[in-house]
């Protein structure tokens, strides 16, 4: 059994009928943030439509209170928390989430802007497991608008969310920097490819970190020492994610 976090738009909506059509038992949740009016008519949408393939469904609503800081950061948290609290109530553990090659690009620019290193240049994670749930990302390499294309030739309906033309946030700032950079050759596929090629470079980087821990670190009852002079051999990257990794084993 899987997961699909399904929001009604296009991407999540591809993704819950592509894994509905090629056989897989799958389970649909909505998550109703309770920031927009139209929130709620848009979790009937995807209701229905799943009514219709014969998939269970869920609508969980985000009981907010007043929202300061980052909001689009709280919303998120919201959001994995309900999907891993209705997981685990429903023995799933594998949950899938419909983001693209272009929420890949739009990642790599965003990084760009704030001057990431190695790290942040990597883009979104295939897989990674929060709060014992494994959740998937299986359309990264595939552009929104095919999706959206695919949605037509099947005749399944989507809804657009506002707030992706909202240029107050920085993501809808770098979806309209993407379309600039399109006359360039520059496009969503090749920028997510980009990031595919740098998050390889960056598991490489951190098998050496790796084993270079285990050849000059020791760490034994809360204590961990490292030789200076083996330190000071390896290369100035290593050491700088070793350090950074030691930091947080001792702080926990």
């Amino acid at each position: 059994m899987i997961g699909v976090m399904v929001s009604g738009g296009g991407d999540s909506m591809a993704l819950l009928h592509l894994l509905h059509r090629v056989g897989r038992l799958v389970e649909a949740l909505t998550i109703d943030h309770g920031l927009r009016p139209e929130a709620a008519d848009e979790a009937a949408m995807v209701a229905a439509f799943c009514a219709e393939l014969g998939v269970p469904h869920q609508t969980s609503v985000w009981q907010h209170g007043d929202i300061s800081g980052n909001l689009m950061d709280q919303a998120r948290r919201a959001r994995y928390g309900l999907a891993a609290d209705w997981a685990r109530a429903r023995s799933i553990a594998h949950v899938a989430v419909g983001h693209t090659a272009d929420d890949q690009a739009e990642t790599f620019l965003i990084g760009l802007s704030r001057q990431a290193g190695l790290d942040g240049l990597s883009g979104m994670r295939q897989v990674w497991t929060e709060a014992a749930v494994t959740y998937h990302r299986p359309l990264l390499a595939v552009p929104r608008a095919e999706l959206r294309d695919y949605l037509r030739r099947n005749g399944v309906a989507w809804v657009d969310d506002p707030t992706n033309e909202d240029a107050g946030y920085t993501r809808v700032k770098a979806r309209r920097a993407l379309a600039a950079l399109r006359p360039l050759g520059i496009t969503a596929a090749k920028l997510a490819a980009v990031s595919d090629n740098l998050n390889m470079a960056r598991a490489a980087l951190q098998r050496q970190v790796q084993a270079a821990a285990r050849a000059v670190a020791q760490g034994a009852d809360g204590v961990l020492s490292v030789a200076r002079a083996d330190y000071d051999s390896l290369p100035l990257e290593v050491q700088r994610r070793m350090l950074i990794a030691a930091l947080r084993w001792m702080s926990g």
